[in-house]
């Protein structure tokens, strides 16, 4: 069930987030090898991997099951995001309740279940009866966002994690496309660990304390415009704040949290300082591909599965035309992003550190 942000529309999260609990100050999780058995590759040196023949409904239901969905949400974690062909015994039921053990195994509290988006729900046209699950279609996209439809030069825009103007953000995010056009609709990911790894030292220090607010009005035009409200859990604010950067829970590693349009400043700067600075973060992703991952999708119930704690990711809207693209995402619930000055970076923790210069 998703936090109302009517009760906390004023939180504050970090520029720069790492992923491990101050409150119960866990260490690091680390993995089992309940994976090795499994066929897997890296996509890139840098970010993803491809599991060919997994079945995720075997995993479900093996008897190790909570041994191997803890490492893969730790494989998820360090990767960023994973991959997985033709999960046909996959449903939205089992989708959920995937997507809720991921977090719960890697340990994030007990009152953070499965986020409700506040248009893309049950009450849309394309939507299904059920609130936890999202559908991204391209037909409800032509009529609710109709600004998006429009030829552009520059997709920069289409970067963003998922749901950070909550004041209890995401984690986990798993996306299963049912529908393909025919070519086209890709997504890119990059990696809010390399990002952080492209920054001199004393620049990562300057960062490290800031914090930003992150609200999302557009969906309030949205409801307006079309007649409808936004779903009640959500209330008009849909604001929030918090840290620019943030640790992910399960490694501990560094990564730049504040990218998209979900995030409205830097906390404490001039507005020029601030508006540089979330310029200059997705200058970063668009002008280094190699800390990015372009995924095609191949098959009805292809899925992808990723940390919005360390990654970013991008549609690609180049398929009109060529038919309709349907997807049902469930959306995890995590804990409050927070900042460690003892955390590290993803190259300092893995031996990979080079100089910036």
């Amino acid at each position: 069930m998703a936090p109302s942000i009517a009760e906390a529309a004023t939180s504050i999260v970090p520029v720069v987030e790492s992923k491990l609990s101050t409150k119960s100050e866990r260490e690091p999780l680390q993995l089992s090898g309940a994976l090795n058995s499994y066929e897997s590759f890296d996509v890139t040196p840098i970010i993803g991997r491809e599991f060919p023949n997994a079945n995720l409904k075997d995993l479900l239901r093996a008897p190790n099951s909570d041994e191997l969905l803890r490492d893969l949400a730790i494989t998820i974690s360090q990767r960023g995001v994973v991959f997985f062909r033709k999960q046909d015994d996959l449903d939205d039921n089992l989708q959920k309740e995937l997507i809720q053990r991921l977090g719960e195994l890697s340990g994030k509290p007990s009152t953070s279940g499965l986020h409700i988006h506040p248009v893309a729900n049950s009450g849309r046209e394309h939507g299904v009866k059920d609130d936890e699950i999202s559908v991204i279609s391209s037909q409800g996209r032509e009529k609710l966002y109709t600004s998006r439809n429009k030829r552009k030069q520059s997709s920069r825009r289409e970067w963003h994690s998922d749901i950070t103007f909550e004041p209890i953000p995401s984690d986990y995010t798993l996306l299963r496309l049912t529908e393909l056009p025919k070519t086209g609709g890709d997504t890119l990911w990059a990696s809010g660990y390399e990002v952080y790894d492209r920054i001199s030292k004393p620049y990562q220090q300057f960062l490290d304390g800031l914090t930003a607010t992150y609200a999302q009005p557009e969906f309030n035009d949205i409801a307006d415009r079309n007649g409808f409200k936004i779903h009640p859990e959500c209330g008009r604010g849909v604001d929030g704040a918090a840290p620019g950067y943030s640790d992910e829970p399960c490694d501990g590693w560094k990564s730049v949290f504040a990218v998209g349009t979900h995030v409205q400043k830097v906390n404490g700067l001039a507005d020029e300082e601030s508006e540089h600075l979330l310029k200059w973060f997705v200058d970063l992703i668009v002008e280094n591909h190699d800390l990015q991952v372009r995924h095609r999708w191949l098959n009805p119930n292809d899925l992808a599965i990723w940390d919005n704690r360390s990654v970013y990711h991008a549609a690609t809207w180049d398929y009109e035309g060529l038919g309709p693209r349907t997807g049902h995402r469930a959306v995890g619930l995590g804990e409050r992003p927070y900042f460690d000055p003892k955390s590290k970076s993803r190259r300092e923790a893995l031996g990979q550190l080079r100089e910036t210069v």
